[in-house]
C-alpha cells in the first residue's frame, strides 16, 4: 500500500544500519481549521501547536518511530551541535550528532539544506540545519569534527543534502554576499548578487574528506517547486519540511 505521505528517501542513507526521510510539503493534506495546509512540522511556524504535533505524531505513524525516539532541535541559525543519547526537544541547537541505536535526528528547514550524515561502518550518525548563516558559521565542518570525535571517519561518511534554495533564486545583498567565498557569487547574471549555497555546502564537505560519490544533493529548489514549503515564497503562510536519520 503506498504512502498518503509523500516523503524522498535518500539514496545514500537507506540500508542496515541506517534510514532516513525527508518530508514533502504534502498540500492534499488539508485540514478545516489549519492556518498552514498541508504537513506543517515546525512548532516556530504561524499554526497551532496542536496541529503541528498532531502532523508530527502523523510522520513518525508512517515511518514507524516513536515520539520518544526522536531528537528536535529550537533552531536558531548557530551552530550548537549537541550529542544526544535521547529523544526529546533541545534548546538553541542546530545540529546533532549521535552514536546511540533506534535514536533518530530532526531538522526543520523552508528555504535552508537539511543536511543528513552517517558513517555506517564506525555507527556514528548526525543532522544539521544549513541555511546561509548556519553555513558560512560553519556547521557543517563542526558536525563532521564532532562525529570523528565520536568514532567516524571521513572516507565512511555519507551525506544528504536535502531541497533548498538555489542558485537563481537565492538573491542577497552584498552584506550577505561578502560572507561567502567570491566563487559562490553570481554577480554577472542578475542585477544583485546570487548565492550558490548547495555549491558552498558541497565544497565544504569536500574539503572535511568526505568523498565525491558520497554526497548527495538534491537539485529541487525550495522556491520553484511548490512541492516544498519555502519561507521566501509564502512567507508565514509557509510551514516546515523535516529532514530525519536514524541509527538502526
Amino acid at each position: 500500500m503506498s504512502s498518503r505521505i509523500k516523503h524522498i528517501k535518500p539514496d545514500l542513507l537507506n540500508n542496515d544500519s541506517v534510514s532516513s526521510w525527508f518530508t514533502l510539503r504534502n498540500q492534499e493534506l488539508v485540514h478545516p481549521n489549519r492556518d498552514i495546509p498541508g504537513l506543517n512540522l515546525g512548532l516556530n511556524t504561524a499554526e497551532k501547536a496542536s496541529a503541528v504535533l498532531e502532523n508530527r505524531q502523523r510522520l513518525l505513524k508512517e515511518i514507524g518511530l516513536d515520539e520518544k525516539q526522536i531528537a528536535y532541535g529550537v533552531q536558531v541559525h548557530k551552530t550548537d551541535i549537541k550529542e544526544v543519547i535521547e529523544g526529546g526537544i533541545y534548546e538553541e541547537t542546530d545540529g546533532f550528532v549521535t552514536t546511540k541505536p533506534g535514536l533518530a535526528l530532526a531538522i526543520q528547514v523552508a528555504d535552508c539544506a537539511a543536511v543528513l550524515l552517517a558513517d555506517s561502518e564506525n555507527k556514528v550518525i548526525a543532522a544539521a540545519h544549513a541555511g546561509w548563516r548556519g553555513a558560512v558559521a560553519d556547521i557543517l565542518p563542526k558536525t563532521i569534527r564532532k562525529m570523528k570525535a565520536l568514532g567516524a571517519e571521513s572516507e565512511y561518511v555519507k551525506v544528504y543534502v536535502s531541497p533548498c534554495i538555489s542558485l537563481q533564486n537565492f538573491e542577497v545583498g552584498e552584506e550577505v554576499a561578502t560572507e561567502f567565498p567570491d566563487r559562490f557569487v553570481d554577480r554577472t547574471n542578475y542585477a544583485k548578487p546570487h548565492v550558490n549555497l548547495k555549491a558552498f555546502v558541497r565544497q565544504q564537505l569536500l574539503d572535511e574528506g568526505i568523498e565525491s560519490d558520497h554526497i548527495e544533493i538534491d537539485d529541487s529548489c525550495t522556491i520553484e517547486d511548490e512541492n516544498f514549503y519555502s519561507y521566501r515564497r509564502q512567507k508565514d503562510k509557509s510551514g516546515r519540511m523535516m529532514g530525519i536519520i536514524k541509527l538502526n
